[in-house]
This record gives C-alpha cells, structure tokens and sequence, in this order.
C-alpha cells in the first residue's frame, strides 16, 4: 500500500502542548547555561546526579509521587521519592562504611529489581562511578569489564554470583566486596556480604558528596569489532542533557507515567530508564519480566502509560504478533511513542500510527553521546525512515574525511557522508578509558566522528545510512543495508532483515539479504523469487539483494541492533570480535 511520504501534525494531534513547540526559535535562542538552570546544582557550583534525580523532589511536593512502580515477580511495588531518597541515603552510608567513596567503581549485575535501581543512584549520590552490566552476561564478558574499570564493588543476586563469579573471584584482583541479594533463600555463598542486611542497618541519612559536574560518575561499556570492549566515561554534567532531552525529545511533562523498556545494562536504561524521568519528576514504570507480547499490552493499558521509549526489535516484534493482539487493548493515556536503538524502518512507524493510533518518534544517539541528539519530535511532521532533526544545542553536519585528515562539511542536501556532532553538548563522553589514542581517534578539530554514514535531506531531516563498516559498494554504487531492510519489510511476508555485502569479482560486493519471515509463511525458492521481485521493483536492480537467505532468527545485541559484521563474519569465516552483548549470548 503506497503511503504519503510525510505524517502531518497538526493541533489536534497534541492532548498537551509540546514542549517544543517552535523548533527554529528554541533552536536561535538555546544554551546549555540556560539549561543547567533547570537543576538545583550543589552548594558552591557542584553537580550530582543523583540529587537532582531524587533529593530535590524528596525535599519538595513530590515528596509523596511514586517514582517508580516495579512490576515484578511479586506483585507491584511502589517506590515514592521520599522513600527513594530514604533507600539511596541507606545503600550511600553501606558503601562509605565499606570503605568505598568517591571516584571508586560499582558495578551492578542483576535484573530489573529494585534493588538495581537503588545501588546506580546511592552510588551516584556517595560520589562513586557506576557501570551496570546486562544481566544476561556470561563469566567472560563480566569479568573482562570489571577488570577493565577496576570494579571495587559488585552488587549481584546470589544465583547470578554462584552461576557466573564465584569460580572466578580469584581472577578479579580490584574486586574488594560483593553485596548479594538474596534470591536462592540458602546461606549467601561464601565471600558476600547481604545487601538487605547492610541495608536494615544503615542510616537514612546521608549528605550528598560534593561532586562537580566534570567528576566521573557513570562507566558504559560498548562493543566493537574486536575482541576488547570500550569503557565510555560520562560525567554528572550529562545530566543535563539528560534532562534536556526528556524535554525535548520524549516530551516529558510533570504528570506523565513513562515507560522505558530498555535494560540499564544498556545507556538507554540507565540514561532514560532511570535518570531522565526522575530528573522530570515522572512516575516511571519498571517491569521486571523478558518482553513477551500480551504482557506488554496490559502494561500500557493498566498502567496508563503516557510516554513509551522502547527499541525497533520490540515494534518489530509486536508488528509480528499481528494487529489483533493490539486491538484487544484500550491505550487512551498513551500520548507518545519513541523509539532508538537502530533506525526505525518506515513500515514500523506506520504501524505505530494505523494500529496503535499513534506514530512512533525515531531517535539517535549513541553509548558515547550520552543521550539524544537528533529526533522526531512530538511537533514535528514525520517522514518515516528518517533519524529527524538536531536538538537545541546539538550542531550535526554530514562530512567527508579527506585524505590529509581533514574534514569537509556538505552543505548540500542528499550527498552521502560521516555524521558529525560539533563538541559542546554536556553528555559527551569524556574518555574512552584507559584508551586516550583510540579517544583521539574519534574527533578532528571541533568535531565528534560517529561512525555513522548518514544524509541529510532539503527539510534538514537526516536519514541513516549505515555503520561507516557496513556500507556495501557494489558498481561503484554505495548502498545502506537499512534502506534495502526497509523495502524488504515492505513484503507481508518479511518480518525482519538483515543485510549485508558479500565480497564478489565483478560488482566488489553483492547485497546479500538474511530474512525472517512471518508465522504461516514457508521459505521456499517460490517465495524467494517474489521478494527478490518485490526489492527490485522498490529499490531497482542495482541496490536490491542478489541473494536472499531465509534463517529462523538474526544475531541481536540485547539493546535491539542487528549485529550485521556478525552476519558478514559467519558468511565469509572471518573471526567474530566481541559478541559479550549479543541477545543470546552467540
């Protein structure tokens, strides 16, 4: 079905004024001075995540809101912002009895309890940096970022401890305490010490330590294509970025209960999944359970979610599960739908507007960002596919790296380049620790390099392209494997696609297309003849696929990518890199 190329707005669709509402003026008149004025700050010109995430509401008449709502195993547990400060006071004073202070490293390794929750902001609070780690991580992967941070804490679930450290406590030199929730309801294994316990014993007071906003506070690790993660180091200065952008680009307003489904082992669940909201004073929900398609209906309808952040695999997956499941449920809070983690396919944010009734906000950012950069806005018109616009604050241009090192900015609308940020924003990462080449590697002059080929349309819209690496060239054409994903989804019988050049004699690379398909579907060569026909006729023969593979799942890392050099490395024999964040552990 041929759809408009752009979704209007208009009035109507607004049932609370934006926040943004006039991009060009904001954009003319913003600073980041001015937005820091919408935090506390510290006595002497200090900046602390965690007091303007909690104990500036605690003090205030948020006193009494709910900040987060667990929905766990047990029921429902609410966590207001008094009793949030009361926790983190509790979980400050068990580290700085333990010795712990500032500068120090955390590192967290369970799910989403509360008790996550409690130790990232105490942590932040005591001064001390924070690294959480994806739950479903194996022995290698946690030991290999622990050493790399010089983790001095771990806070972990006893089953979690027994399955995946304890055999090799001795191989973690820095590691001086391990606190354990207990979830085996047996003696704490040997060598930790009980969280609850600690806690039961701890004061509820505790003065905030005076960090400033250039102090290390957070430790994010992200893969690359070798074997050794990079440890992205951010600074309580994000927070206001963080702050600006749950204004700006999930549009944020007091009275909103906010839904972010990203783990906090993942900067989208640490950034957006707990410090944005509290910083804005929302009710956010956290839901303890793996993604399952029923359940997460009854979340947006009981819990009357009005702003839902969540990742391209999860629409994806819905859209998957069939429209009906959705017409089953009522959504009437539900205002605005946003969505990062990769690009958003156009058939998705569609699908958001004919079957949720709502279109779906595409972003991007990246773990060295620290928080968004370009979006859809909740008052812009939307052109499906596209990244949007720069953010207030947020300088982007479309560049070409020249062979004496040097960069030249396009100017000119639809010419293929790097995306590049202008420094400045509060979020950037701050070192790739204990790595300053490969740091420098990052940045020419006045500009952060991100890796990521990009256009930008007439409108002033960027469109994602692809991974600098996964630009396929093939006679002399540069194709973006997104693009072709995005046709491809295009076909009924396409559920998702993976894409990705194939190394050939006489074209240099072919597109070679990795497909799953929908329930009822049979991935014979009749159907493969009909999609392969269905890209070409949508994208032309020279940047449609060659080849079509139909497999039963696509490698993903747990925050929703599609891990396409994995795809290529299988294809050609070559070596894997670091698959540690990969969704099922390879």
């Amino acid at each position: 079905m041929e759809r408009p190329p752009v979704i209007r707005k208009s009035a109507a669709d607004f049932r609370v004024p934006p926040n943004l509402a006039d991009h060009a003026a904001e954009r003319a008149s913003f600073t980041w001075e001015s937005a820091r004025e919408g935090l506390d700050g510290l006595p002497g010109g200090g900046l602390n995540i965690a007091h303007e995430a909690v104990e500036r509401h605690a003090a205030g008449p948020r006193r009494d809101r709910v900040a987060f709502r667990f929905l766990g195993r047990e029921g429902r547990r609410d966590v207001t912002y008094g009793e949030l400060s009361r926790l983190t006071n509790r979980f400050a004073n068990v580290l700085t009895g333990l010795g712990i202070g500032k500068g120090d490293r955390l590192f967290v390794l369970t799910g989403r309890i509360p008790e996550l929750y409690v130790a990232v902001l105490g942590s932040l609070k005591n001064g001390t940096v924070v690294s959480p780690l994806f739950s479903a991580f194996g022995p290698e992967p946690i030991a290999t970022r622990i050493n790399l941070g010089s983790g001095a804490v771990l806070v972990t679930t006893a089953s979690a401890y027994e399955r995946k450290i304890a055999r090799m406590r001795d191989e973690l030199p820095s590691l001086r305490h391990v606190l354990v929730v207990d979830d085996l309801g047996e003696e704490l294994p040997p060598g930790t010490l009980d969280l609850h316990r600690l806690l039961d014993e701890a004061s509820d007071e505790f003065q905030t330590v005076p960090t400033q906003g250039e102090d290390m506070s957070l430790l994010h690790f992200t893969s690359g294509t070798t074997g050794t993660p990079k440890g992205a180091v951010h600074v309580h200065q994000a927070a206001v970025t963080h702050w600006t952008t749950g204004r700006f680009a999930l549009d944020l307003h007091d009275d909103d209960v906010f839904w972010c489904t990203a783990d906090p082992g993942w900067v989208t669940g640490t950034s957006y999944g707990i410090i944005a909201p509290l910083l804005h004073g929302v009710t956010s929900v956290v839901d303890e359970a793996d993604f399952d398609v029923e359940r997460w209906y009854h979340i947006l309808e009981e819990q009357a979610v009005t702003v839902w952040y969540t990742a391209p695999t999860a629409i994806r997956m819905l859209m998957k599960a069939g429209p009906e499941m959705a017409r089953g449920h009522s959504f009437p809070a539900l205002r605005f739908v946003a969505s990062v983690g990769e690009p958003l396919n156009p058939e998705a944010v569609w699908w958001g507007t004919e079957v949720l009734g709502l279109p779906i906000h595409d972003n991007w950012w990246q773990t060295e960002t620290g928080g968004i950069m370009i979006a859809n806005t909740a008052v812009m018109d939307i052109k499906p596919g596209s990244m949007g616009w720069p953010l207030p604050g947020v300088v982007a241009g479309v560049v070409h790296r020249e062979d004496d090192g040097s960069l030249t900015v396009v100017e000119e609308p639809d010419h293929l380049g790097e995306l590049a940020l202008k420094l400045g924003w509060p979020s950037m990462m701050r070192a790739y620790l204990d790595n300053p080449e490969l740091y420098a590697k990052a940045f020419v002059g006045e500009w952060y390099l991100t890796g990521d080929r990009v256009r930008r349309d007439a409108d002033g819209y960027y469109w994602f392209v692809g991974r600098a690496d996964d630009v396929i060239k093939s006679s002399g054409h540069l194709i973006g494997p997104f693009e072709v994903e995005s046709a491809l989804m295009e076909h009924p019988a396409v559920a998702e696609a993976g894409v990705i050049g194939k190394p050939n004699e006489m074209v240099g690379e072919l597109v070679k297309a990795f497909v799953m398909l929908k329930a009822g579907y049979t991935g014979d060569d009749a159907l493969r003849q009909q999609i392969l026909g269905h890209a070409r006729k949508k994208l032309g023969a020279a940047v449609a696929p060659k080849e079509i593979e139909f497999v039963d799942t696509l490698p993903r890392t747990r925050s929703g990518k599609i891990m396409r050099r994995l795809l290529k490395a299988r294809e050609l024999g070559l070596p894997e890199g670091d698959t540690s964040t990969l969704e099922n552990g390879g």
